[in-house]
């Protein structure tokens, strides 16, 4: 029979294989599953012993982090994906984080797994399965896996808690170059029925730079459906660098409202943007501006806004003028 191996030996072995598994959780941003652990030689005693004693924690049920500071959102990233085991993926909002989307918080990570797999659901991670499992979806490049961000950005939409929310991501996604209004587009092409499937396609059609006569037609139809009169739509004005058009006009109450695209956020144009409206403004016109989400998400707040400054103006109310 052998004999016991001595104590300080024992020591010895755990620290080296604590040190170990440092090494291949520095490559996860610090975080390892429980599987990786048992396979790396730890038992569940010893995984439960480094957390006792503070040396590590558990993030979830199925991770640990080994270290017992402040989680990065790296680390809180890793730790999602890891959650759902070999084959998952971040999904959604979660992907588009780790794809460098910035402004935007995601409360509980999400995580997709293929039909079959197992799910479940906690603090930290929601897996669930996925119907559209493909596996060409997967995001090249380092970092935990996660759908590529075209396919993501959709999801994003689709799953989001709001309209507006919706509307959020797919132009953060766009706007920071996460991925391109063309890829997002492709991507929607597969989504064959959903609920929010239409609002999503009008976001989309926006992004791609058809906001000029999609949004100047739902506006006139808008108008039409409050009993507000009917405005003159690109009317023609001259400024210092020549002729511009104003995208809607009530000539008779001086009231103008430009419609902003996608476009009109981007650096060259904020500034002829700016001095249009500066232009319009000195010649005795109200401008409002409505950005084209604001069609989608928030049309009530807005149409008050247009009803007050023709109200203001000297709009009876009643109709369009005779």
């Amino acid at each position: 029979m052998p004999e016991p191996e001595p104590r300080s030996a024992s020591a010895s072995l755990r620290h080296a294989r604590r040190r170990r598994a440092e090494r291949a959780a520095s490559r996860q941003g610090g975080a390892l599953s429980r599987s990786q652990l048992y396979a790396a030689g730890f038992t569940r005693a010893e995984v439960r012993a480094n957390v006792r004693a503070r040396r590590w924690q558990r993030v979830g049920r199925h991770v640990v982090v080994v270290h017992n500071g402040p989680l990065a959102e790296e680390t809180v990233l890793w730790a999602a994906q890891l959650s759902g085991g070999p084959r998952a993926r971040l999904d959604g909002a979660s992907s588009l984080v780790a794809s460098g989307l910035t402004g935007f918080t995601v409360e509980r990570h999400r995580v997709s797994v293929p039909r079959g797999a197992r799910v479940f659901r906690d603090e930290v991670v929601d897996v669930r399965q996925t119907r559209r499992w493909r596996d060409d979806d997967l995001a090249p490049g380092p970092g935990p896996a996660r759908t590529r961000t075209e396919v993501a950005a959709v999801r994003a939409a689709l799953w989001a808690r709001s309209d507006r929310q919706a509307a959020l991501l797919l132009t953060m996604t766009v706007q920071q170059g996460v991925a391109s209004a063309e890829l997002v587009a492709r991507a929607l092409l597969r989504v064959k029925r959903d609920r929010r499937l239409a609002l999503v396609t009008d976001i989309v059609t926006d992004l791609l730079g058809g906001v000029r006569s999609l949004a100047e037609l739902d506006f006139a139809r808008a108008c039409r459906d409050r009993g507000l009169p009917e405005p003159s739509r690109q009317a023609v004005r001259r400024g210092p660098d020549g002729r511009y058009y104003l995208d809607v006009l009530w000539e008779e109450w001086g009231v103008v409202v430009e419609v902003d695209g996608i476009q009109h956020v981007l650096a060259d144009h904020v500034v002829a943007d700016a001095l249009r409206h500066n232009d319009v403004t000195l010649v005795n016109l109200t401008v409002l501006r409505l950005p084209v989400l604001g069609l989608r998400v928030a049309a009530d707040e807005f149409f008050a806004q247009i009803e007050r400054a023709l109200v203001d103006a000297g709009w009876s109310g009643l109709g369009p003028a005779a």
